[in-house]
Parts: structure tokens; sequence; C-alpha cells
């Protein structure tokens, strides 16, 4: 029920976007669990694990570009998986989207980048696309799993943050050269922030690069 402190001031919403996303995981375990996949001749055990999740901005890269991100289990203390989307979606399909990626990630425990495993259950779930940012094609059949699933757990109860809209914080810094690298292979390079701001690099092996 929604409380108020006195009839003059605007309710506050007891919705939950934590909540939602933990419904929608549980939405997406059936997706997972029925899918079969096959790497280096042994089935792949696509159960989504025990994860944490929240709303939050990646740790590394661009906030336009890098909406959402899964911190393997030995970052953790008590290697569980923690998955943040980024505050800038508030699309709940578009949210289900991501989140099957970065599940997908979790399953992995974060060990084959965006190849092996990644890729044949990214596909056999039904994104397409460029591995490190994958879509769900509009018609699919995913893309009509997914629109089912919003219509079961409801609106994503979120609005979403512009990045040009805060009003305080650091200045970016724009002389100084910023070093970026490949997580797969650690091949470095130095840039302006202007650049990165524009979007970052892809590595020669075809991985995203992240600040470092």
């Amino acid at each position: 029920m929604t409380a108020t402190a006195n009839t003059s001031e605007a309710p506050v919403t007891d919705t939950n976007r934590e909540a939602w996303l933990v419904k929608a995981v549980d939405a997406l375990r059936p997706l997972f669990a029925e899918i079969d996949v096959t790497h280096d001749g042994e089935v792949v055990d696509t159960t989504i694990p025990t994860i944490r999740i929240s709303v939050g901005f990646p740790g590394g890269g661009s906030a336009k570009k890098r909406i959402g991100e899964c911190w393997a289990p030995a970052a953790a203390t008590d290697e569980v998986s923690q998955l943040f989307v980024s505050p800038i979606l508030d699309d709940a399909a578009r949210v289900l989207d991501v989140l099957a990626h970065e599940l997908i990630h979790a399953i992995d425990r974060c060990e084959s980048g965006h190849k092996g495993k990644f890729t044949k259950i990214a596909k056999a779930l039904g994104l397409s696309g460029k591995m490190t940012a994958t879509v769900v094609e509009e018609g699919s059949d995913l893309k009509a799993k997914l629109d089912a699933i919003v219509a079961e757990i409801g609106p994503y109860p979120h609005a979403a943050l512009s990045l040009g809209g805060a009003t305080s914080g650091p200045k970016k810094q724009t002389t100084r050269m910023i070093k970026v690298e490949c997580p797969a292979d650690g091949y470095t390079i130095r840039t302006a922030q202007k650049w990165i701001d524009l979007g970052l690099p892809t590595c020669p092996c075809g991985e995203e690069m992240i600040v470092a």
C-alpha cells in the first residue's frame, strides 16, 4: 500500500526495481533450462546459479555503451556472482535482453569472455549480433518469450537516468591519456577521455576493451 507523510506530499512508491529484477531472473530460468548446448564434446550445464543483482553503473568503460555487467564469483568474498543493470535503461524488454546476456556470464563464471561457451549459450538462447553487445531480434521466438515475461511480471519500476543530467561530480580530465586494455589478452593502448566518451575501441582479438 502506498504511504504518505501527509496529504500535501506526493506518495512514495512501494515498487522496488531490484525485486523486479529477481522476478525477471526467475522467469528466465526455464528459458535457459530448455536449451541444449555442448562445448568440446561435453554437455554444458545452463542452469542459472545463485547470483546477486542490482541497478548500478558499470565498473569500467563507457556508461553509454556498457549497460550491463557481471562480476566473476572470485571477485566476491562469498564467491557469488554479482550482476548490475545500468540505470540508463528503463524499457522492460531491453532490461531482460541485457539481463540474459549477463546471466550467461554468470553461468560461465566469466571464464570464456564473449567466446567459446558464452557464444554457444547465447546463440542457443536466441541472442544475436556481436557477442560483446548481443540483441534480441524483433519477431524472434526469444522476443516473444521476453514480451510474455514482461506481461507476467509487469513494467520495470525504474525511471532512466540521463547521463547529461548530473548536477555534481568531478570534472572529466581531457588532457590526460587514459590506459585502455583488453580483458581477454591484456592488449593495451592509451587514449584521451573524449575518444572514450564516443565508445571504447575493439581489441585486434575482437574483444571490447575496457578502461584499466
